[in-house]
């Protein structure tokens, strides 16, 4: 029997900083509706989708910026999100900014704030958390860019790991696990899920148009091309379906580019969206394409040679290789 699944990539438009969540969620439970009625069984929003991509804003004080995080899921603000997911039945990645109260790695509880995904199941209840590994940006101010980037200053690096769940999604159980933004571009995240037999990789993404950093031209063709690019490769690599999902527009005066898309196991665009406001776009995934890549190019057991891999694990920034020599020989002495 064909394993096949209805995605939905549910983008949204800007958020703007002066809109309370009530915006946010409406806009997220009428984009619920279209995909019921579109015959999907999941809908993947966006990387923190219930605010405006808040680290472009400096707070001295960190406790002053909790306002945009979630301590408990559902929350009254968040509640008419889980019923209508629990009303159509659907299977759901929700990004959003997480304060969490537990121990750290000294063992000491505290206030700690993570860059968080969820899969929620058609009953409401959470079956899979993801927190990002991979953080952008800056901790500090900075006076060279037009807008900041304070990821490493609200979040701390995930601890979960990457974990890959098998959840039912209709009629059929599929491994399905979980990036945010910045992951996608780092070839470890997705083999890390590959090597966990994941079918469907669920990512959600704020990306600005334009590199703020001011150390060289890149052109807005190349953000997205880069991006693309990027998930393309790690769904075919790891043999896995994608759903890639965007903000889009201008937020707060920043231009987000968008271009969500769902891709398929052989790297190929099903679907992409393309405008710069709320969007659905929807694929039919037939998982049995996973088991070609699986089996045959990327059999992991049969080809891959960990023995080689080592430095990936073992380095953390980049190191010059050695000079070559020529050899001494006695014509040259």
């Amino acid at each position: 029997m064909t394993r096949l699944i209805t995605v939905a990539a549910a983008q949204l438009g800007p958020i703007q900083k002066h809109e309370g969540r009530d915006v946010a969620v409406g806009r997220m439970v009428r984009l619920l509706e279209r995909a019921h009625r579109r015959g999907a069984q999941v809908v993947v929003f966006p990387e923190l989708a219930l605010t405006t991509f808040f680290p472009r804003w400096y707070h001295e004080d960190l406790d002053e910026a909790d306002g945009w995080y979630e301590t408990q899921l559902p929350s009254p603000a968040t509640r008419p999100l889980f019923d209508a997911i629990r009303r159509y039945g659907l299977t759901v990645y929700l990004g959003y900014a997480e304060i969490a109260f537990e121990p750290d790695e000294t063992g000491i509880a505290r206030k700690r704030r993570f860059n968080t995904s969820v899969v929620i199941a058609p009953s409401g209840e959470i079956v899979l958390k993801y927190r990002k590994v991979h953080l952008p940006g800056h901790a500090e101010f900075a006076t060279h860019r037009k807008v900041q980037h304070l990821e490493k200053r609200y979040f701390e690096p995930g601890n979960l790991g990457f974990p890959v769940t098998r959840a039912p999604i209709g009629d059929v159980d599929v491994n399905v696990g979980m990036m945010i933004c910045n992951d996608r571009r780092w070839p470890e995240s997705w083999r890390v899920l590959g090597l966990q037999q994941v079918e469907l990789v669920m990512l959600g993404y704020n990306t600005p148009s334009m590199n703020q950093e001011n150390r060289g031209f890149e052109a807005h063709h190349l953000r997205v091309f880069h991006s693309q690019l990027s998930i393309q490769a790690g769904a075919y690599q790891n043999a896995t379906f994608a759903v890639a999902v965007a903000k889009a527009g201008t937020e707060d005066g920043c231009e987000m580019f968008g271009h969500s898309i769902i891709v398929n196991p052989q790297g190929e665009i099903m679907a992409q969206a393309t405008t710069w406001d709320d969007e659905l776009i929807v694929a039919d995934c037939n998982l049995d394409l996973c088991e070609l890549g699986r089996s045959t190019v990327f059999n992991f057991e049969k080809h891959r040679r960990v023995e080689a891999y080592g430095r990936i694990t073992a380095q953390t920034g980049s190191e010059a290789p050695p000079a070559w020599t020529p050899a001494r020989t006695p014509a040259s002495e």
